[in-house]
């Protein structure tokens, strides 16, 4: 074997392909370097605008692992390596995968879209999805949500987007909707004044916007008053229960009848 022939050769090829292997190398390293600097710059962006902290997460490791994706392909392709085919592979698994996952594609962009607008927060009490809950925690692909009675629901952001949103919540004020009957015989003036007693005698009913009682309606067996005093949001179950109370025990020493279904029966004896 002549070894002065090949030891030139060796050489070229180690010079050629040298250069590349360090230019490929340079380009990860400093291609990696930069994608670390622009995830943390996406971060801090991110951060200063106030945006929801599980979505700052998700966007920076999505941005360095795209970006280090691009890398990977320019080192390989300063190789000598051919790409082309390596990017019609990706985006061929992309698709299959996309179809595949595109029910979770779906709840995840739903996901997304929930912790960008905010239609509602952790500690929320709303109605989505079917479901009505204290919004406990948004993830990637599901809401969860906590009943009154501690029950846990779990509920896919497709869904709960797809859906009308309520959110009990999301003013600092509610106006609280009562329905109380008298009877015909009744004074219905005396009533009104009663009702208005009891509401302003609550001291968590709001003076601003007044509190309304107004006759609504001739029922079949009664004249019924609604009664809309206003609240602050965490006091309307507190203000609704204890109203209803105390206007049956108003009623009650004022004389105000509350009627009821009420059926008669006769009985009619036959003469044998």
């Amino acid at each position: 074997m002549d070894f002065s022939a090949i030891i030139p050769k060796l050489q070229e090829w180690a010079a050629f392909y040298g250069l590349k292997i360090v230019a490929a190398l340079a380009i990860f390293i400093i291609g990696r370097l930069v994608a670390k600097a622009l995830r943390g710059t996406v971060k801090r962006m991110m951060t200063r605008s106030k945006v929801d902290e599980t979505l700052i997460s998700f966007v920076a490791s999505l941005t360095y692992a795209a970006l280090i994706t691009i890398v990977v392909i320019a080192a390989l392709n300063q190789l000598g390596i051919q790409t082309t085919s390596f990017i019609a592979i990706i985006g061929a698994a992309g698709l299959a995968v996309g179809l595949a996952l595109q029910g979770s594609l779906a709840n995840f962009a739903a996901g997304v879209l929930m912790i960008i607008f905010r239609p509602f927060k952790a500690g929320d009490y709303i109605e989505g999805g079917g479901v009505a809950g204290v919004v406990e925690e948004i993830q990637i692909f599901t809401s969860q949500l906590k009943t009154p009675d501690n029950k846990l629901i779990i509920v896919p952001n497709a869904k709960m987007m797809g859906d009308n949103i309520v959110n009990y919540s999301a003013k600092e004020t509610r106006r609280v909707d009562m329905v109380f009957g008298v009877g015909y015989g009744d004074d219905l003036d005396k009533a009104r004044r009663v009702l208005l007693e009891v509401v302003a005698q609550d001291e968590r009913v709001l003076k601003d916007p007044a509190p309304q009682v107004a006759v609504s309606e001739l029922a079949d067996s009664s004249v019924n008053f609604v009664v809309r005093p206003w609240a602050k949001t965490a006091d309307y179950w507190g203000v609704y229960f204890d109203l209803t109370e105390a206007v049956k025990k108003r009623f009650d020493a004022e004389g105000i009848s509350i009627p009821f279904p009420q059926r008669d029966v006769h009985l009619h004896q036959s003469q044998g």
